[in-house]
């Protein structure tokens, strides 16, 4: 449980497709978002984790998809993650009855549809983590050393898709034109982190950074390099990405960047 997917440099430009894993091993992502969720059930009064608990402990699972029709691999699956348990005196998890695995993901896809139109019945979720994008600090330039920045919550812990945040009093600096690099940071465990909160100093345990975006924002009849005044606005779409949009203080100018939220998860 104490294992991680491993990772490695990836080239900069690949064929476009779904955002694959780089590491095929599904039991390292198992325990990677077990351990995460730790500190999920703080909140509920009717579970407690044991104090020496590593992993949040599930009592049950439900499998999706057309691979695990595969006994094989569902049983390999239940038998590594009740090892887990069994190593925390947890009890065992109980697998649940699934119908059509393979058929699942377009069902929901199609009763999502149907949602849409009016119909059915919703269930809302949040986002799993609190999000974060890095501000530099105005400051003066040290000889040798990197500015400094601030953490600032644009999505809080829970944030429902199809949401929308607004940061309309506080004022940043855009840059356009040139190449520029946008770093995001998640925190699983800053449940309280309302939407503008600022983080100075963090711990590693507290924020962890995910893939930095690199992107050159258009000039829209702008210099290059032409820093813009702007406020920042938030959303979290149906499909777990989240959008930043970078609203112009003096005109119509409006900036979108988006962020793959659930590949950060």
């Amino acid at each position: 449980v104490n294992e991680r997917p491993l990772s490695r440099t990836r080239t900069g430009l690949r064929a476009t497709g779904l955002p694959y894993a780089q590491d095929a091993a599904i039991t390292r992502h198992l325990a990677a978002f077990l351990s995460k969720q730790q500190n999920a059930t703080n909140d509920l009064k009717d579970i407690n984790l044991p104090e020496h608990a590593t992993f949040l402990h599930p009592t049950a699972v439900l499998f999706n998809g057309g691979v695990l029709k595969a006994e094989a691999l569902g049983s390999r699956l239940m038998a590594v993650l009740n090892a887990w348990l069994v190593a925390e005196q947890a009890p065992q998890a109980r697998l649940l009855e699934g119908a059509e695995l393979d058929l699942a993901v377009a069902r929901g896809g199609a009763y999502y549809g149907f949602v849409r139109k009016g119909k059915g019945v919703r269930i809302k979720g949040g986002t799993a983590a609190a999000y974060y994008v890095s501000i530099e600090s105005a400051m003066p330039a040290v000889p040798g050393m990197a500015p400094d920045i601030v953490a600032l919550c644009i999505a809080p812990f829970g944030m429902e898709e199809g949401t929308h945040e607004e940061l309309p009093n506080d004022e940043f600096g855009l840059v356009v034109g040139e190449p520029v690099r946008f770093r995001f940071f998640a925190s699983t465990i800053r449940r309280e982190d309302k939407v503008g909160t600022r983080l100075e100093y963090w711990t590693d345990e507290e924020l962890s950074e995910l893939d930095e975006l690199d992107i050159t924002l258009p000039e829209e009849g702008r210099r290059a390099g032409e820093v813009v005044p702007v406020h920042l606005s938030a959303a979290v779409t149906e499909v777990g990405t989240l959008e930043l949009q970078a609203i112009s203080q003096k005109d119509s100018g409006r900036w979108k960047i988006e962020f793959d939220v659930r590949a950060g998860e």
